[in-house]
């Protein structure tokens, strides 16, 4: 009985091993072709805009005798008409994702920094700081970088983000893996 459970298991650590490394192979693939990664990110962010502007519209709808119609009716349109554009003009659509990542990090680079100076009489404030100082470095690369690094910029974050999920998971599995196997070997 024992034997099928960590046959099972060993089935699933091998579905999250093989995942790992695919997602590995993904992230190495989209740092190395950042052009074609920031393309095709942004046009999955425009998709999901234009569902989610469809899902809103179909709410809208459902709801149209109900208090703020013409709200929910705008806002969808905002959406759908939003992830058309970025759908139909993915390179004005990456010029304007990138400067509004430059700019999300700047505003968030400076509240981190007036919340590090909030925290000050706390210990370990300055990880805060580190933290808004980075933030707002970042930004700032970002921000006077546009639009020359609107090209690669989001597909290479996008491969790193999905490299790193992809290390992680494979580590995961196999500790997991290294567990099972001490745990076969002390029953």
């Amino acid at each position: 009985m024992t034997t099928d459970i960590s046959t099972q298991s060993n089935k699933g650590i091998n579905g999250a091993l093989l995942i790992g490394v695919l997602l590995i192979v993904l992230g190495i693939v989209a740092i190395f072709q950042p052009a074609v990664s920031t393309i095709f990110a942004e046009t999955w962010f425009a998709l999901i805009l234009i569902s989610a502007g469809a899902a809103k519209l179909g709410y809208a709808f459902q709801t149209r005798n109900s208090e703020g119609f013409v709200w929910k009716l705008l806002l969808s349109i905002l959406y759908i008409a939003t992830g058309a554009m970025l759908f139909f003009s993915p390179l004005k659509g990456v010029l304007t994702l990138t400067l509004l990542l430059g700019s999300f990090l700047l505003t968030e680079g400076v509240f981190e920094l007036i919340l590090a100076f909030r925290l000050r009489p706390q210990q370990n404030w300055t990880w805060v700081l580190s933290d808004g100082i980075i933030t707002l470095l970042l930004g700032g690369i970002i921000w006077f970088q546009w639009p020359s690094n609107a090209p690669w910029l989001i597909g290479t974050l996008v491969g790193v983000s999905v490299l790193s999920t992809g290390i992680s998971r494979v580590m995961l599995s196999l500790n997991r893996s290294s567990s099972f196997n001490s745990s076969d070997q002390t029953t």
